[in-house]
């Protein structure tokens, strides 16, 4: 049996997969990495005993975090232009000493990125799993979302947006935290309003425009519920303009959205909202793309 893990620094995410690619069976637990820092082996063989006792030795797939200088065992980059098999040739197989078998992933580097290559953990995955069978523009949003271009049957390369981190900071840490509201539920009406600031004729920039957030409280136009929302159709419009800008989209072109929370329909609203036809992709893409490498490793090895 194998078993995929998505493991960050607060969130072990255990996925039991059988032969036919079916997942059978899930474990969720707190013991993030930071918990687990210095007995990463442990940990993970505490919260995979029952399916080692019911299935024997394991084999384990691990992209993202885990393989980062913060992770357990640190994996290096694969330069862009990347194909299926130039991530599984850097794939890193593991004996543990319980008897199973993990296989880290390495992560991508985009060397023609100034002034210092762009780099993506655990997104290569979500790529492989898309498809690299057709050429694509492929959004995945996050704290640090990525734009990649999947051409000729490889990623060719990408950018990193640190978009959902600078909405995380301003609402916990900015003079925004003492006046936003958290309400239950979305407030679309407030998002699509940040989005029309973005997408504005003014030759201003996004340092002007981020403080509309604030002045909108002032002149009693945006409420303290409204903040958190019309903020975030700020800054994932100006992303938008941004990429377009830097010859990533143009009007009436269409964009693959690669995700597994809520943040995929922020982006499939602002993406329609500026003229682009969005795609939404099956949730289960960095799943498929984990096993698909892994198999790949195995007919390389």
């Amino acid at each position: 049996m194998r078993v995929v893990i998505d493991w960050s620094a607060t969130r072990l995410e255990a996925a039991l997969v059988d032969g036919a690619d079916a997942v059978v069976d899930r474990i969720g637990t707190d013991d993030g990495l930071k918990h687990a820092a210095g007995r990463h082996e442990a940990v993970l063989d505490a919260v995979l005993a029952p399916w080692r006792q019911a299935h024997g030795a394991l084999h384990i797939l691990a992209a993202g975090m885990v393989g980062g200088r913060s992770g357990w065992m640190e994996m290096g980059y694969v330069a862009a232009p990347a194909g299926l098999a130039d991530i599984a040739r850097a794939v890193r197989h593991v004996a543990l000493a319980n008897g199973d078998r993990l296989t880290l992933i390495p992560g991508l580097c985009d060397p023609a990125a100034t002034p210092f290559p762009d780099v993506m953990r655990g997104e290569e995955a979500q790529l492989v799993g898309h498809g690299l069978d057709r050429d694509a523009v492929v959004v995945m949003p996050g704290n640090n979302g990525k734009w990649a271009r999947i051409g000729g049957g490889r990623i060719v390369g990408f950018r990193t947006f640190i978009t959902g981190e600078l909405v995380l900071l301003l609402l916990k840490h900015s003079g925004l935290a003492g006046i936003a509201t958290q309400p239950e539920g979305r407030d679309w009406r407030a998002f699509a309003r940040g989005l029309e600031c973005a997408a504005g004729t003014d030759r201003h920039g996004l340092l002007t425009r981020l403080f509309t957030a604030r002045t909108g409280w002032l002149a009693g136009q945006v409420a303290p519920a409204e903040i958190g929302d019309y903020l975030r159709g700020l800054l994932i419009g100006w992303e938008f303009i941004e990429a377009r800008n830097a010859g990533w989209w143009q009007p009436g072109g269409t964009v693959d959205i690669v995700g597994d929370d809520d943040r995929v329909e922020d982006y499939r609203r602002a993406a329609e909202r500026l003229g682009l036809i969005a795609r939404v992709a099956a949730d289960d893409t960095a799943l498929r793309g984990a096993l698909a490498i892994g198999a790949e490793s195995s007919i390389l090895a």
